[in-house]
């Protein structure tokens, strides 16, 4: 049995390096020419000429934060994807953001993570990313077949249901968000139901505290992290328990001075940015809005990337809470329904592993009732579950109670 996914994950660090400098101007090349977006911000640039990563670094960074203005502008995609690109389906996320997939298998790339994490041809997975809308679970569906599993495609949400299934079809294997695996495991352990049969995860869409991940071991579920995006696909992964995420291979990343162009020193902390050289959706320089580091060492088991610290927070004020992004616009969109609340603030925190999001509002509320302030909460619940797919709950604060440091979104959750 062949020991990684693709050979190439162990090969010459420099010939690594050396290959896709040399695919670079090319590519380049081929973004101005195929993609409205590269063709306007790249126009000036002589593609020939960019074969280094200094050079590289040179260029226009295009940021996740900026998709929704780019596709507003110009539908569905904002000029990103190339005009030969053969789509098969166009995603939701919050936002919104639109994101495409071609209908090529593991378009995504994340066979590399499933195998890094023991998956194998005839393992049978549970998959519990939503398949609504968003491409989550089409992610991880793509990259489970591409190990020759057999995909139980899931979602989230419906625990006994789900338990029943683990009970009669036995996977070996859970995909989905941590704090949904620990959902399962603590309704079995409460039913006394048995799912001793998964004893292997990989998850996404969330931090992995240390502490959870060793309740998981605890259960004998070996649990690795993928690190992936709706616009890039796989961008990292595990091999090992603490030991950093590889880069997945044919994608050029720098960690980058948050609001600059400027890439950091190894080990010092900044924002991922990604050229991905997909010829259907171009990614060049594409600032993620997360933070990492790299590593100074490569990986123990033998694959040759560079190593990145995994998440260690957000550049901006976009957050994912339970797999999903909720921006500062959403909130202030939220915000300008009601014209008598001045300002609004939310705050996640996490209990018992589970993200929870909370929704402060000033309001005057002399002379409101009981039934009155009941009714805003209410409403503004509504609104804020309708805007980003997510259940908060809603406080109503006096003026002048809400720091005045620009913030709108805050996250109180342990890094982890």
């Amino acid at each position: 049995m062949k020991q990684y996914f693709y050979e190439r994950e162990c090969q010459n660090p420099e010939l690594r390096e050396q290959s896709l400098l040399e695919r670079l101007p090319s590519f380049i090349t081929y973004a101005k020419q195929e993609c409205q977006h590269y063709g306007q911000i790249l126009q000036h640039i002589d593609a020939d000429k960019i074969t280094s990563r200094e050079l590289l670094a040179q260029l226009p960074i295009t940021r996740k934060s900026d998709l929704m203005k780019l596709q507003a502008k110009n539908s569905p995609l904002g000029g990103l994807n190339a005009s030969k690109a053969n789509i098969g389906r166009i995603f939701q996320s919050p936002g919104p953001i639109y994101d495409p997939e071609n209908t090529s298998d593991d378009w995504w790339r994340v066979g590399q993570a499933f195998y890094a994490a023991g998956f194998r041809a005839g393992d049978v997975v549970q998959n519990c990313l939503s398949y609504h809308l968003t491409p989550g679970g089409f992610i991880l569906d793509s990259g489970a077949r591409a190990c020759g599993c057999v995909v139980i495609p899931a979602g989230p949400g419906q625990t006994e249901q789900q338990l029943d299934i683990i009970e009669h079809l036995k996977p070996q294997g859970y995909s989905g968000t941590p704090s949904f695996l620990k959902i399962l495991l603590d309704k079995a352990k409460a039913e006394n139901r048995d799912i001793s049969s998964v004893t292997k995860a990989l998850v996404t869409g969330e931090a992995l505290p240390k502490g959870l991940r060793a309740e998981f071991d605890a259960a004998g579920i070996n649990t690795l992290q993928a690190y992936a995006s709706a616009d890039v696909g796989l961008i990292g992964f595990e091999s090992k328990s603490d030991d950093g995420f590889i880069i997945a291979e044919d994608l050029l990343v720098e960690i980058v001075r948050p609001g600059t162009l400027e890439p950091v020193a190894d080990g010092e902390i900044g924002e991922v940015v990604v050229t991905s050289f997909n010829v259907d959706y171009p990614l060049i320089r594409f600032a993620t809005g997360d933070l990492s580091a790299v590593k100074s060492s490569e990986s123990a088991c033998g694959r040759t990337n560079m190593c990145i610290k995994g998440w260690l927070g957000r550049a901006d004020q976009t957050t994912k809470i339970k797999g999903m992004f909720v921006h500062a616009e959403q909130i202030e969109q939220v915000r300008q329904a009601y014209p008598h609340i001045a300002k609004m603030r939310l705050s996640v925190t996490q209990v018992n592993y589970n993200d929870q999001m909370n929704l402060q509002c000033e309001l005057d509320s002399s002379g409101y009732s009981e039934a009155d302030i009941a009714g805003e909460i209410k409403n503004i619940s509504s609104s804020l579950k309708k805007i980003t797919k997510l259940n908060g709950a809603v406080e109503l604060v006096a003026v002048g109670t809400l720091a005045d440091d620009g913030k709108v979104i805050e996250d109180l959750r342990p890094i982890g």
